[in-house]
């Protein structure tokens, strides 16, 4: 019997990345955001979600890519952690996917960048690569440099 997984699909960039679909709370069209003095970079703002303060992280800066020519385009893939829900900004959303474990495969040696450390694996889907991201990792403030 094959077991299946299903993911929550987005672009950055024109790349398809994904995260479990478990994982995800909603998707948002863009919001205003209050800024936050002295956060991370990646920390865009605070996002009033009726009446629940969410923070948004902006997956570009996480991830190193460039900026996304129209910001207010950018649209809210809101995730569920233990600390309450945190909001990624992505391009683009895409289709719940359906995708077979046997399909599945490790994060290629050749992957480099910052993205390594995010991208849990792979499925070779027919027309693109998915990258599978976690979440818990993407989440997380960088440690502090002094």
């Amino acid at each position: 019997m094959t077991t299946s997984r299903q993911f929550c699909t987005f672009y950055l960039d024109h790349q398809c990345y994904g995260l479990d679909v478990l994982r995800v709370q909603e998707i948002v069209r863009w919001q205003p955001l209050t800024y936050v003095p002295l956060a991370h970079p990646m920390v865009r703002g605070l996002m009033n979600l009726r009446g629940q303060i969410v923070t948004t992280i902006d997956l570009r800066v996480r991830l190193m890519l460039p900026p996304l020519a129209d910001p207010n385009s950018a649209l809210n893939v809101v995730l569920q952690t233990d600390e309450g829900s945190v909001s990624l900004l992505v391009d683009e959303i895409g289709d719940v996917l359906d995708v077979t474990e046997q399909d599945f495969e490790r994060p290629p040696e050749t992957l480099q960048g910052v993205a390594r450390e995010f991208i849990i694996g792979t499925y070779k889907l027919a027309d693109r690569l998915l990258l599978v991201l976690d979440p818990d990792r993407v989440i997380s403030l960088p440690a502090v440099s002094h």
